[in-house]
């Protein structure tokens, strides 16, 4: 008689999920405070806020995101330890918009085969975004698809959960005209816009392994460079009242004017001065290298910038002053103005799904 079907025949090896998590229990241990309940292996991460007894109103922010196509440079290189960056920054990042502290984070990985250090690697890279971020990571699930996905692939998501006081969140709603728009520098091409870039390179013919001269190291390490995490640094520019802040806009899918018009109220509109800031050279080489058009490249790609702050007119020295302080480059972008209706080239009004304002992008950039 022939044997029968086991789970491991099958393809899923519930003891290296087992020595997966072995190995990155002291990773996640880090980013617990005092406020986390329990360790690693519960069904549930627990999380004591007593701390929300202190606010009037305190109203919960949750964002939910994964890193894209991203993750096949990650695997073509086999570095798995600075993709968390990328997923923490996609996810915090966007709490972090509203004003909110994100308290607690979880993440969800599927591959085709367990891979314990694999595992480990992108875990342990979750755990010190989240330190940066100064957020719990509280729980997690390394998912098994053999036969979905090959043995080397795998794909990661996350979620999170803030708090911020209803008194001070931060939005369209604080805005107003004679505002400061103020670019935050991203650390590269972050999480957005790989499907482009892979296009382009791949129709160039190039290999990660190609040293190119104008980013001083091998394309693959450029491409690979983790997203900066701008959490801890946005509470503490909005926390200092000097630098008045009014609202955040996070830079993802879409390029900088869909996302600023998103956080801005229908019937003003803020400039956005292109010879403001030098694109940096990622930017320009896949340009240069697929002839993308520079609107699909602003319409897909940071360029450069990670994190808008929209801020008082007189609190633009302050911030930026605070901002430089903290390490983040940072540069005065425009102002907020009235929508004067205006239409064509190089203006947005409202984005994905947002009845917003309106940006108006003018000037050329500087590559």
């Amino acid at each position: 008689m022939s044997e029968g079907i086991t789970y491991a025949a099958a393809g899923v090896d519930t003891a290296a999920g087992d020595r997966a998590v072995e190995l990155m229990k002291s990773a996640v241990a880090r980013t617990h405070g005092p406020q986390v309940l329990g360790g690693v292996g519960g069904f549930a991460g627990l999380f004591d806020v007593s701390m929300l007894k202190a606010y009037d109103r305190p109203l919960l922010a949750s964002s939910t995101d994964g890193v894209g196509t991203k993750v096949a440079i990650a695997q073509a290189l086999d570095i798995h330890d600075t993709i968390g960056f990328d997923l923490v920054g996609m996810v915090v990042d966007d709490i972090v918009v509203c004003g909110a502290e994100p308290l607690v984070m979880t993440d969800y990985i599927a591959t085709g085969k367990v891979v314990p250090e694999r595992i480990a690697d992108i875990v342990r890279g979750i755990a010190a975004a989240c330190e940066v971020a100064g957020t719990a990571l509280v729980g997690g699930e390394t998912a098994e698809h053999p036969g979905l996905l090959g043995p080397h692939e795998y794909d990661v998501a996350g979620a999170a959960v803030g708090v911020v006081e209803a008194a001070d969140l931060l939005g369209p709603e604080k805005v107003q005209t004679g505002d400061v728009v103020i670019a935050l520098a991203s650390s590269g091409l972050h999480s957005n816009g790989y499907s482009l870039v892979r296009a382009v390179i791949n129709h160039a013919g190039w290999t990660l392994d190609r040293h190119v001269d104008e980013f001083g190291r091998t394309l693959g390490e450029e491409l690979l460079e983790p997203t900066r995490v701008y959490a801890s640094d946005c509470l503490a520019l909005a926390r200092d009242a000097g630098a008045q802040v009014h609202a955040y806009s996070h830079v993802t899918g879409g390029g900088l004017a869909a996302n600023l018009a998103r956080v801005l109220p229908k019937g003003l509109s803020a400039s956005v001065d292109r010879a403001s800031w030098t694109v940096p050279a990622v930017f320009d080489v896949v340009r240069g290298l697929g002839q993308v058009p520079w609107g699909d490249l602003e319409n897909t790609l940071n360029l450069g910038v990670g994190m808008v702050a929209v801020v008082g007119a007189d609190g633009a020295d302050a911030a930026l002053a605070r901002l430089a302080a903290l390490g983040v480059p940072a540069w005065t972008l425009g102002v907020v103005t009235e929508d004067d209706g205006a239409t064509g080239e190089g203006i947005v009004r409202g984005a994905k799904g947002v009845d917003g304002g309106a940006v108006r992008l003018h000037g050329e950039y500087r590559a």
